[in-house]
């Protein structure tokens, strides 16, 4: 029998705790859920989610900061993060993505979208990478460790980071729009919009870049998109 994925849930609102538990574990997740985010890290490193789904506004340590403490762990840097948020603006959005979100989803949500946009981001993370090495100057990615090393230094990632990463250094020299990107890297578009192509590659830069204000390999092609460089 198949083992069920393990989702953790930080939600302080005992209803829809409750409303969320019923429904991802009808569509066959485990579900750990907590009210304040103060043991997650600690308890995730010790049993490792498929997924971590983290209201915003919680006690004791928010979803922003425990986000980025995910983000910081090497254990949990690549465990797709889902932030559930009464704050629905668009600047909020990004600077959840910023911060190394996978997706986010404002309330009042349907429960029925909720798992959709959970199974999304799960499978954007099952497709099987290319096993093979690739390396360009200083930068390096190793699909099978999931590991990228920049200047002989390991780099945390996220696992959409490294899939955008890998992606456009396996197609080095070719211009690629926000669209095509989203149609190959992320493949369930129905929630992820152009404006966050833009934010992954941000955090790229800033992890590969000597000075990401001034790239080297990922360069922006005015009115057109992104390319990875392999500079001369």
């Amino acid at each position: 029998m198949a083992v069920k994925p393990t989702l953790f849930v930080v939600e302080d609102d005992p209803d829809i705790s409750r409303l969320v538990r019923h429904h991802l574990e009808a569509a066959g997740f485990n579900v750990r859920l907590y009210s304040t985010g103060n043991v997650v890290v600690a308890e995730a490193e010790r049993q490792r989610p498929a997924l971590f789904l983290l209201d915003i506004m919680v006690p004791g340590k928010d979803g922003l900061e425990l986000c980025r403490q995910i983000r910081q762990s090497v254990t949990l840097a690549s465990v797709p993060v889902i932030f559930l948020t009464a704050k629905g603006g668009e600047a909020d959005r990004i600077l959840g993505l910023e911060l190394g979100a996978d997706d986010y989803i404002p309330k009042p949500f349907s429960p029925r979208e909720l798992v959709a946009r959970v199974k999304a981001v799960m499978r954007r993370f099952e497709r099987p990478l290319p096993l093979l090495p690739a390396k360009i100057e200083d930068v390096h990615i190793d699909p099978a460790a999931m590991t990228l090393t920049v200047r002989g230094k390991q780099v945390p990632t996220t696992a959409t980071e490294f899939r955008l990463l890998d992606y456009f250094m396996r197609h080095a020299g070719r211009v690629f729009t926000r669209d095509q990107l989203l149609d190959s890297v992320w493949r369930d578009t129905a929630y992820v919009t152009p404006r966050s192509v833009d934010v992954y590659v941000r955090r790229i830069r800033e992890k590969i870049e000597p000075d990401p204000e001034n790239p080297r390999y990922l360069k922006t092609v005015r009115g057109a998109g992104y390319r990875f460089e392999v500079p001369h």
